[in-house]
């Protein structure tokens, strides 16, 4: 499917532009009055720029991570494990070993402990049927000591859980060892969950990460906290959490025109600059490409009458290269080399109007799947 919609933009585009990349096409002749009209109406739906250091400044502010609602993080000062169906305490009482089961060798104390019934209780001597289900390690304690008091004078209990199998987590999608993870007495976060995984693969989507619970889905943005320090990105987990790394596959940039190796290129968690992205495609066609037609084409999807915004790169200006290297690249931004001279840059949008409108159609029809 990601193969069928990344050869589908790349087709699209391409015959979408084809007939104004020709030299002695029919887009060498004077356009009509009605040819002119048309194409004011498509310039009026994009906004062209010419990259600068005007629009270097406002994209380094775009890219500044956004100030957390809160500041603060996962709180675990008070963290308390409640006993489920299914865990197991180990129970002793000192100075009265007949009340304490002994360590056999080749047996665990998880083998030989208390487990949580399906009533969610527990049957311990002189003390039956002891409601834990719900309740900490200190209640079963207190509740204990107070039944046994009436058998042993002023009794030291000593509990504690052996086994954990009643709540876990679950850790899915592009991380190395993707599993269940129990929910124990030490705290476990998102993070701690990701890491207990063996950390994200090569080809893990690092900027967010989807955390649900009860059936309601969250975007976590897992790159604000691990690049930005954002500590309110973080999660305690409990009991049927889920989270879920995607693949990086839609993080792609298409690089088309008059380059050595057109293409798909995917921006990883460090970025991807527009220099970076020819350099990925081997550079221009020193004998055919036009050195002033680096354009890059990025769909809106702000529902406003501008479709697109279309930035102009100046490569035969040497202050070009620090421009193009200093231009993120976001998601979907398509990359396009001309061949034709840049007065004739209009009539290509002109051609590229209905191929944006396609990609947005077509992206707004994967987030409605995405998400039902």
């Amino acid at each position: 499917m990601v193969l069928m919609k990344n050869s589908l933009v790349a087709a699209i585009v391409l015959f979408g532009c084809g007939c104004t990349l020709i030299p002695g096409s029919y887009m060498e002749g004077a356009a009509t009055r009605q040819e002119s009209n048309q194409l004011e109406q498509d310039l009026d739906k994009v906004n062209i720029q010419v990259i600068d250091s005007k629009v270097i400044a406002s994209q380094s502010r775009d890219l500044l991570p956004k100030k957390p609602s809160s500041l603060a993080g996962v709180d675990t000062s008070n963290y308390e494990y409640r006993l489920g169906v299914g865990d197991v305490l180990s129970i002793g009482v000192w100075d009265h070993p007949e009340l304490t089961i002994p360590a056999v060798v080749q047996r665990t104390a998880e083998f030989d402990g208390f487990r949580v019934q399906a009533d969610g209780t527990i049957t311990y001597a002189y003390a039956p049927k002891i409601p834990v289900k719900n309740k900490t390690i200190l209640e079963v304690h207190d509740e204990l000591v107070k039944r046994l008091s009436h058998i042993i004078e002023q009794p030291q209990v000593d509990v504690k859980v052996v086994g954990f199998r009643s709540q876990r987590a679950y850790v899915t999608g592009e991380v190395n060892k993707p599993g269940v993870f129990p929910i124990t007495e030490v705290p476990l976060t998102l993070i701690d969950a990701i890491n207990n995984a063996g950390g994200l693969t090569a080809r893990a989507d690092w900027k967010t990460v989807t955390f649900t619970r009860g059936g309601e889905a969250e975007v976590i943005a897992l790159d604000d906290f691990y690049a930005h320090g954002d500590i309110s990105q973080n999660r305690l987990l409990k009991h049927g959490d889920i989270v879920h790394i995607s693949r990086n596959d839609e993080r792609k940039a298409y690089v088309l025109g008059d380059v050595k190796q057109p293409g798909s290129i995917t921006i990883d968690r460090y970025g991807l600059s527009l220099a970076e992205a020819i350099s990925e495609a081997r550079g221009l066609n020193e004998e055919t490409a036009n050195a002033n037609g680096v354009f890059v084409l990025r769909a809106r999807n702000d529902n406003s009458d501008i479709i697109a915004d279309v930035y102009q790169l100046n490569a035969q200006n040497a202050l070009a290269y620090v421009l193009a290297e200093q231009f993120e690249l976001q998601p979907k931004d398509i990359v396009y080399v001309t061949t034709a001279p840049v007065a004739r840059w209009n009539r290509l949008i002109r051609q590229l109007v209905p191929t944006i409108s396609v990609i947005n159609q077509y992206s707004e029809i994967e987030v409605r799947n995405n998400v039902f």
